[in-house]
């Protein structure tokens, strides 16, 4: 190789390493640079927040996974509900129009077969038809005849009203008070007097009603038959018991309050009822008629009071109306609102005409809590027996139900009684 050669390779590769070497340290510079360019404040900040805002997307797409699923659970067991409630409520709606349908039919051609497959609830029948007779009223024409005489100006309206299915109704009442004391906080505590206890039985009757139809208008499909029907049954029933819970003896009917030995308030005893007398014979007093309507109330025991009642009936009413206080404004108020009794010194009034009128000795007034007094029992069944043959060519229903009333708590009312005492 020649020298020129030997010079230009050696120039060459010092050329080369000088290169590669300031190649090195440039690069080496650069790296240390980046490097401090990457680790400052701004950009761990940058770093940190895109980090927090990747875990906040991550949660919130877990969050909208799982509310997700919840709304799906909830709607698959909303419509499980849905598909298991409706089958009941369709079987029992069946049950009832099946009723009424058996019900209808019986009465208008005396079909019974319908009415004997019927089944009812209940711990005493497991068909419509009754062990001593007739048949069961479907539940929604008995509950019409219940709407009007709960309706009605009958004691029923302010009286306690109970459903037994037994033949009778017993009331204990507490006929004394318990007996009570002062005593120091180590002193011995005495014995006191134990109360007595009173038991009422109230008997249920029969009550019936007879209404009757030809056959041509049974077999007129147009006649609704059920509105009829429950109409005449709940006017019988309900004249014949207004009747017999103010009036009746007890003898195969209910006992009327005013039925019960009446003695003068002041010698009231249990098993009576207390009279205020008006001073005058069959009228009120001429000069201060009203006073006697105010002792009538004052009669009457403060937690008795709260709820009491007048009952009387219209032409006592009237004479009432005009009784004015000292003065001259009326006693009598009339309804401020459709539907809500008048009023008589601040008492709502219940019109019963099975009430006496004003007469000599005639307790023609009544005042007191009636829901404590006096206690309706009844079974809630009404029955129905369809007889074609005794009226021909009408068509006779006899309906019974079993009801029975007395007084529950003589303290509960008073009487005004037309008397000088």
């Amino acid at each position: 190789m020649s020298k020129t050669e030997t010079k230009a390779q050696g120039g060459f590769q010092a050329g080369t390493g000088m290169s590669e070497t300031s190649a090195y340290k440039g690069g080496q510079s650069g790296a240390q640079t980046g490097a401090h360019v990457g680790t400052g404040p701004a950009n761990e900040v940058k770093t940190a927040l895109a980090e927090f805002v990747s875990d906040l997307k991550d949660f919130q797409t877990e969050i909208k996974s799982k509310l997700q699923e919840q709304e799906e659970r909830l709607t698959m067991l909303d419509r499980k509900s849905h598909t298991f409630g409706r089958p009941a409520l369709s079987a029992a709606r069946d049950v009832d129009m099946s009723h009424k349908s058996a019900f209808v039919t019986y009465v208008r051609n005396g079909d019974d077969d319908a009415l004997r497959g019927v089944a009812l609830e209940g711990k005493s029948m497991s068909t419509a038809i009754n062990g001593d007779g007739g048949y069961l009223v479907d539940p929604q024409t008995s509950d019409v005849i219940k709407s009007v005489l709960k309706s009605t100006a009958s004691i029923r309206s302010i009286a306690t009203v109970v459903n037994v299915e037994a033949t009778s109704y017993d009331v204990l009442i507490d006929t004394t008070d318990i007996g009570s004391g002062w005593v120091t906080e180590t002193g011995a505590v005495g014995e006191t007097s134990t109360p007595t206890i009173d038991r009422i039985s109230i008997p249920l009757f029969e009550l019936s009603a007879l209404p009757k139809a030809s056959q041509r208008l049974l077999d007129d499909s147009a006649f609704d038959i059920d509105a009829w029907l429950a109409g005449r049954i709940a006017d019988k029933f309900a004249s014949a018991e207004a009747s017999a819970f103010i009036n009746g003896d007890g003898l195969d009917k209910p006992t009327g309050f005013l039925a019960h030995a009446q003695v003068a308030n002041d010698s009231w005893a249990w098993g009576s009822l207390g009279y205020v007398a008006t001073g005058t014979d069959g009228a009120f007093d001429p000069t201060n008629p009203a006073d006697a309507i105010v002792e009538l109330v004052y009669a009457l025991g403060a937690q008795y009071r709260a709820n009491g009642t007048f009952v009387m009936n219209s032409k006592t009413a009237g004479q009432v109306r005009k009784l004015k206080d000292a003065d001259g404004r009326f006693l009598w108020s009339d309804s401020l609102a459709a539907g809500e009794p008048a009023r008589l010194m601040g008492y709502p009034v219940l019109i019963a005409e099975d009430m006496s009128d004003i007469a000599s000795d005639a307790a023609a007034i009544a005042f007191g809590d009636f829901a404590s007094g006096y206690t309706v029992a009844e079974r809630p069944d009404v029955r129905i027996l369809r007889d074609p043959f005794s009226a021909k060519p009408h068509v006779l229903f006899y309906a019974t139900k079993r009801v029975g009333g007395d007084v529950s708590d003589f303290a509960a009312i008073k009487l005004l009684k037309f008397s000088v005492s």
